[in-house]
């Protein structure tokens, strides 16, 4: 709204006046980006950063992130199966390949090592 020319004491007013009605939700809205983003591949380092982006606050980030803890191991294996097959890397250079692909889905290096090293 900002870059179509709209004042920030209107911005604000409308953005509050939809809060209130239930029309507007950080938390639901970030609960569907992370879902539609998980379905792409995307791990939690790349999502928080895309969120952050776009504006939302840490702690709603954090809270919606904590109810996918569980499935960022399996989406890991899923991207890499995908791109690479299930069959394990036999050099350091196809493993720093890998690597390299997983951290730039935005999955922790911990378990990336984790799971190529396992």
């Amino acid at each position: 709204m900002r870059s179509r020319g709209f004042d920030e004491s209107g911005i604000e007013s409308v953005i509050a006046q939809l809060a209130g009605s239930g029309l507007q939700s950080d938390d639901r809205y970030t609960d569907n980006y992370i879902a539609s983003r998980t379905e792409r591949g995307s791990g939690p380092i790349r999502i928080r950063a895309e969120l952050r982006e776009r504006g939302i606050d840490e702690s709603v980030i954090e809270r919606q992130l904590e109810a996918y803890v569980d499935l960022w191991p399996s989406l890991l294996q899923q991207v890499h199966d995908a791109k690479y097959g299930t069959e394990p890397a036999r050099d350091r250079k196809s493993l720093a390949k890998q690597a390299r692909f997983l951290e730039y889905r935005g999955f922790p290096s911990e378990l990336i090592r984790n799971f190529l090293f396992d």
